[in-house]
């Protein structure tokens, strides 16, 4: 999802590289690797961004009193921007080019970071100054619906085709990256780093004035850097598309429940990311730190009260960034695996033992169910990509509609995390956790029945894709 490229070329068959030809070189003798420098500082970008808003849900609950339903519209804002912008972002790229699309989708980011300092500093009611947070958060994810639409095919381009592969397992290590330190920069300025909560906002800009004078700074590269317009011979290829081929596409039910499951997963995963501080705070589910352990712990990260030791909010941020390392072995591992196993049951193993994690957690075990939560990260990472190489696979020339399409699923992340926060606001936070599990069994019997679906459907055309 966050970060994941719709059109990784790792779902396409691709011949080995010639030993002769290197990953960057351009046509004319010379090399594109000045320029996948540049792309692979997006990717960061995107990813950093992306894990920063995980620490706001519990933040705005504390400095704004809002419900756990409500701080889930900073995803809803968020993801938004995605859904709605992804399709134009596009249209932007091949009407203008690769360079002045980049540059627009960066100047909407430096414009949203910045909208953080008046809106800090905002003293209308907590309504407000919520709806104003939301608007900011949107405008900066419009920003990056820009570059993570251009970034993904970009980096396929930027070389010969039978290396596209390489590059863009390239520029996802420096998203995974961005993942990991996102939580920390977020989490430096606005969660406690004692027992009593921050309920200020007066810091919140801090982190999004780093990321606008980063962004400057990318502005002015990509500005006058090498970034040439280099086409895209599948691009070339699917140019003659009718707007009105995508009607069949609603025929093959292994694509279109691939976009259910999509949705779900989507919706799994920005819920379990968005409420991890929750669960990890909720004082009703957690119990102290052991002595041994708090001791290995930096002070931030631990108070002490009535003689027992606690995690900090910051603490919370810390082990998220470390679920987000599960994430990123998680997504490397994959890969491997996905070389020797089937897809389809990979993504089914990997959502039957989610579904197993996701009931440890609401069994409240503890610091085993903390446990559990982190480990689900790992077994959540393939699911993206996994479910676009199911869902357009033996699609011949729809390929790349039918791609376009899915993106659309990444708003069950704007949705069902609100239904999410409402459970908790009513029951409690572990059972919110019932709305995840849900999904990972819906995607199990997807994965598991995906065979079964695709050679019912399957044409002369489509098996031999």
């Amino acid at each position: 999802m966050r970060g994941d490229d719709p059109l990784a070329p790792s779902l396409i068959s691709i011949p080995s590289v010639p030993a002769r030809r290197g990953i960057f070189s351009a046509p004319d003798g010379g090399s594109h690797a000045a320029t996948f420098v540049l792309v692979c500082c997006l990717f960061f970008l995107s990813a950093t961004c992306n894990g920063m808003i995980d620490v706001l849900n519990k933040h705005f609950q504390n400095s704004l009193h809002v419900s756990k339903a409500q701080s889930a519209c900073v995803q809803g804002a968020w993801y938004s921007a995605y859904f709605l912008l992804a399709l134009p972002s596009g249209w932007v790229a091949r009407r203008f080019g690769y360079r002045r699309a980049i540059l627009l989708g960066l100047f909407l980011v430096v414009a949203g970071s910045l909208l953080f300092v008046p809106v800090a500093g905002f003293s209308g009611t907590q309504v407000h100054v919520f709806e104003a947070f939301l608007g900011a958060l949107f405008v900066v994810g419009a920003g990056l619906t820009f570059v993570e639409t251009i970034a993904n095919p970009y980096a396929t381009v930027l070389g010969p085709a039978e290396s596209a592969v390489a590059r863009i397992n390239l520029g996802q290590s420096c998203n995974a990256v961005g993942w990991i330190l996102g939580p920390l920069i977020g989490g430096s300025f606005v969660l406690s780093r004692t027992g009593v909560a921050n309920t200020s906002n007066a810091a919140l800009y801090m982190p999004y004035l780093i990321v606008a004078g980063i962004v400057v700074v990318l502005l002015v590269a990509f500005s006058i850097g090498p970034v040439p317009d280099v086409p895209a011979a599948l691009e070339e290829e699917d140019r003659g598309i009718r707007s009105s081929e995508p009607g069949p596409l609603l025929k093959e039910s292994h694509f279109v429940l691939a976009i259910v499951s999509q949705f779900l997963y989507c919706a799994g995963q920005i819920g379990i990311f968005s409420f991890f501080i929750n669960y990890v705070k909720d004082g009703h589910t957690m119990p102290p730190l052991p002595g041994w352990f708090a001791q290995l712990l930096p002070e931030a990260m631990k108070f002490s009260q009535n003689g027992l030791w606690h995690m900090t909010e910051y603490g919370a941020g810390i082990l998220l960034s470390v679920a987000f390392v599960f994430f990123t072995i998680g997504r490397f591992s994959g890969s491997v695996i996905l070389r020797f196993c089937r897809p389809h049951i990979t993504l089914g193993v990997y959502a039957v033992t989610n579904v197993a994690l996701m009931a440890a957690v609401i069994a409240q075990c503890g610091w085993v169910s903390v446990f559990a939560l982190i480990l689900s990260f790992f077994f959540m990472s393939i699911m993206y990509p996994t479910h676009f190489a199911l869902g357009i696979h033996g699609l011949g020339s729809k390929t790349k509609i039918a791609a376009s399409w899915m993106v659309t699923a990444v708003v069950g992340g704007a949705i069902m995390p609100i239904f999410m926060g409402w459970i908790a606001d009513r029951y409690s936070m572990r059972l919110g956790f019932i709305m995840p599990l849900a999904c990972f069994v819906f995607i199990a019997c997807y994965g598991f029945s995906w065979r079964r679906l695709y050679a019912r459907e399957a044409t002369p055309a489509s098996s031999g894709a």
